[in-house]
């Protein structure tokens, strides 16, 4: 392993808007609806679309839903992953530990170019995807490679996924452990990823598999039976058809059928957000009460020193 002056661990995480305004959500959204990797529509019929309807229409409603969950110290999602990314560096003292945004500041590129300027010579890049996506960890791979052509003498490594990881494994399940020794215990447990198309899916991205995994990887560590859990797919978009089953209409079914306690946690997400507290804390807690049921949201690991620890050992057999 190298040197700390020599070698630096790059934490990427999506990104956020600066403050939950209609402006700065609309340059965010921008932004990340812009990239052909998060949306795959031929840029001579999306980019009018995005800017003449989407963004006008979409902007002030996303704002306020930040607005709902802004933390005093900024978006949610920054403020976890700071912490985390402060955790991660405190597990490794051999590399040097920075932040960065795919979308939004700090953007990945300008944080890059810093460390190669302070004489980094390696960089794993650690992208907060415990599963690979088109959408998501390649978009990020993309800058990456694009980025290591203009600076060959830079080493780039980018983690592919890290979705059976044994020590994040055992990190999600132990929070959910904890969450049921100090709240109680559901009469069941739904894993909700975030969904993409599933166009992608039937073109090769790996997704749906990783996150069965990752799924099935917790669900062991909890011991539990087929039937004391489920999984489905959240924050879909537009009108074709996404993975499934869809997360919310299969909660609302558990609630039908009698079921009075539902838990529900969010392993493809490594820190809390606009989709986890808006969506799913808020909106699915809200949406099962209205049918005779009681969730509980089971928040992400965030900064947590199991899961600092976790991704420094992923860091780390990336640099091995």
């Amino acid at each position: 392993m190298l040197d700390a002056p020599d070698t630096a661990v790059l934490v990427v995480n999506l990104g956020t808007p600066e403050t939950p305004t209609a402006p700065a959500v609309r340059r965010y959204l921008a932004e990340f609806l812009g990239d052909p990797r998060v949306v795959s529509i031929p840029a001579l019929l999306w980019k009018p679309l995005l800017h003449g309807l989407i963004l006008p229409l979409r902007s002030s409603r996303s704002a306020e839903k930040y607005a709902q969950v802004w933390l005093p110290d900024g978006s949610p999602l920054m403020v976890h992953s700071r912490a985390l990314a402060s955790a991660i560096g405190e597990e490794m003292p051999e590399a040097r530990v920075r932040l960065a945004m795919r979308y939004g500041q700090p953007a990945m590129r300008r944080t890059l170019d810093e460390l190669a300027a302070d004489g980094i010579k390696r960089v794993v890049v650690l992208p907060l995807y415990p599963q690979y996506s088109t959408t998501t960890t390649a978009s990020v791979d993309d800058v990456a490679v694009a980025w290591q052509r203009e600076h060959p003498q830079v080493q780039v490594t980018v983690v592919n996924n890290y979705a059976t990881d044994p020590a994040w494994v055992r990190a999600v399940a132990d929070s959910i452990r904890a969450h049921w020794n100090e709240h109680g215990r559901g009469d069941i447990l739904m894993f909700s990823f975030h969904g993409i198309p599933q166009r992608l899916a039937d073109a090769g991205d790996p997704y749906p598999q990783q996150c069965e995994a990752s799924a099935q990887a917790i669900a062991a560590a909890l011991d539990l039976q087929p039937g004391q859990w489920q999984m489905g797919y959240q924050s879909r978009f537009g009108r074709e058809r996404w993975l499934q089953p869809y997360a919310e209409p299969a909660l609302w079914a558990l609630a039908e059928q009698g079921v009075g306690r539902i838990d529900v946690a969010c392993p493809g997400f490594a820190t809390d957000c606009l989709e986890t507290l808006e969506e799913v804390a808020l909106g699915f807690t809200h949406t099962l009460a209205e049918r005779g049921a009681r969730m509980q949201y089971i928040p992400c690991l965030n900064g947590s020193q199991a899961h600092a620890r976790a991704l420094a050992g992923v860091a780390r057999a990336a640099l091995a």
